[in-house]
């Protein structure tokens, strides 16, 4: 297990560390995103879904590793796909997103955690009453 936890760590390092690292945050803003529009929704039209996937797998990436650039998605979102697909799209890859991060989190910050927030022995609680 403390090899799992220091692979992922490694991993989500690297990654975040990649995206700055090659300056890949200038591609989430507003000003790239009106640019690319027309070559965007041109691509979104000949390959429907993969267009999706590709979106929604990026989505879940950013939120995921909570990069900066969830906002432009969004409304990228909402212009490539219309208000319709793109809440739907963008509400299912944000909590995807979202559940990704927090269960990375649990996994690798849990013991750290309660050892620092360790309840008072005059509180009991049983573990498996929380967990469940």
């Amino acid at each position: 297990m403390p090899n799992a936890r220091i692979y992922l760590s490694i991993i989500i390092a690297l990654l975040i560390g990649i995206f700055f690292y090659f300056d890949l945050q200038q591609l989430l803003t507003l000003d790239n995103l009106k640019s690319q529009q027309e070559t965007i929704v041109t691509y979104r039209n000949d390959h429907p879904l993969l267009a999706t996937a590709i979106y929604a797998i990026v989505y879940i990436a950013v939120t995921g590793l909570s990069l900066p650039g969830a906002t432009i998605l969004t409304l990228a979102g909402g212009a490539v796909f219309g208000l319709l697909w793109g809440t739907l799209i963008v509400s299912f890859a944000s909590s995807i997103g979202a559940t990704l991060a927090f269960l990375a989190a649990r996994f690798l910050f849990r013991d750290a955690v309660n050892d620092k927030f360790s309840m008072p022995s005059s509180i009991f609680i049983s573990k498996k009453s929380i967990q469940a």
